[in-house]
């Protein structure tokens, strides 16, 4: 499939970029949103461990959005949300207000569902699910703008709202999903079950939201036995995986660009 980041003319294509380990900015004229972005690892490493490679910083220029799928460390740098957040909006679910203004930020909280404008973007938290279960109040957030949809699934498992969401927001161009199926023996949450996607799973939460193509996330940079450990072989099973489902597959280095399908069917 022919692909390009740019199919609406200059200044008014929807514009994507993998950033560090979940982070995704989107960007839409002068409008820049990043979903998950992170720089400090300090506080992760008594249980991900020390990183594989160093995270690039995040480029924070006046008036950027944050967007964050649930307070875990990995994904809420909280120094980086509240950088962000002084000249531009932290946006987060209502379960997860209350903790970001512990820490000083006023975040825009919203309910599942509920749509908000951001420049000329519109944003959505939809259902997710975390391997601690609802205390954890995870979501992932539908970002839209310019005739095109995308969804940041966070660090999901596997859960039925696939189908729910994808009628009332697919289908996706672009899906962002975790592809780690981390086994994680730590705070008495212990199962040899995987609390992420694995590589075949999330190109399957693909298929079913209708997704054209899939960008792997949250994967090979943090491997820490017994406490935190990774699925091997992540990118041959991922790209097999999305083959056998006629899903485009996108692994895609830290900053690098992620391309759009040049004829994404919308609804």
């Amino acid at each position: 499939m022919t692909t390009a980041n740019d199919t609406t003319g200059a200044g008014t294509a929807l514009r994507l970029r993998r950033l560090g380990w979940a982070g995704v900015e989107v960007r839409l004229g002068e409008t820049r949103v990043v979903i998950d972005a992170l720089e400090n690892v300090e506080p992760l490493r008594p249980v991900l461990g020390r990183p594989k490679r160093p995270l690039p910083a995040v480029d924070v220029p006046a008036g950027t959005h944050a967007l964050i799928t649930h307070l875990h460390p990995d994904h809420y740098d909280r120094d980086l949300v509240g950088r962000l957040a002084a000249t531009g909006t932290a946006g987060c679910h209502t379960t997860s207000a209350a903790a970001l203004a512990e820490d000083g930020i006023d975040a825009v909280a919203q309910e599942l569902g509920q749509p908000r404008r951001i420049g000329e973007l519109t944003v959505t938290p939809v259902a997710s699910l975390d391997w601690r279960g609802t205390d954890s109040h995870q979501v992932a957030w539908v970002v839209e703008g310019a005739g095109r949809r995308i969804i940041h699934c966070g660090d999901t498992m596997w859960h039925g709202n696939w189908w729910q969401i994808a009628r009332d927001h697919g289908p996706f161009d672009v899906a962002f999903l975790p592809v780690n199926g981390v086994i994680a023996r730590f705070e008495g949450y212990e199962a040899n079950v995987p609390v992420t996607l694995t590589p075949e799973q999330a190109v399957e939460a693909a298929a079913v939201l209708g997704a054209t193509a899939a960008c792997a996330i949250h994967y090979e940079l943090f491997d820490n036995p017994p406490a935190y450990t990774e699925q091997p072989d992540i990118p041959d099973r991922f790209r097999r995986a999305a083959e056998a489902r006629g899903v485009v597959p996108h692994l895609v280095t830290d900053g690098e660009s992620v391309p759009l399908p040049v004829a994404a069917a919308q609804s």
